[in-house]
């Protein structure tokens, strides 16, 4: 399995700047692509950014790209958000996630529909908030 653990966030006046990370350990040779998504209050969890194994970067939309840039150390075990610009309606819980392969050892031996849970990890979340 693998555990990923996020840390930076915080409060920033609108148009500051704010770095967030997220450490990735365990089965990371699995990990087929890792990113970022967040929960804005009233509304549904979206993607932010991702990176793939492959090094491509993909943002969820022009909201974003631009602003914000995802990269990775040269370790392969740690994924950085910065976000500039900040503006109030970027405040949210910020989750970081990994799209893993199917290497866990139980994931053909479990019941077809409990695979899924081997095929993803999440972190606990970490707040950003933009005051005006």
């Amino acid at each position: 399995q693998v555990q990923l653990v996020e840390s930076g966030g915080g409060t920033v006046q609108a148009g500051g700047s704010l770095r967030l990370s997220c450490a990735a350990s365990g089965n990371t040779f699995s990990i087929n692509a890792i990113g970022w998504y967040r929960q804005i209050p009233g509304r549904q969890r979206e993607l932010v950014a991702a990176v793939s194994a492959e090094e491509e970067i993909h943002y969820a939309d022009s909201t974003v790209k631009g602003r914000f840039i995802i990269s990775r150390d040269s370790a392969q075990n740690t994924v950085y958000l910065e976000m500039n610009s900040l503006k109030p309606e970027d405040t949210a819980v910020y989750y970081c996630h990994a799209d893993l392969l199917p290497t866990h050892p139980d994931y053909y031996s479990s019941d077809y529909d409990d695979r899924h849970k081997y095929l993803e990890a999440w972190g606990q979340g970490t707040l950003v908030t933009v005051t005006s």
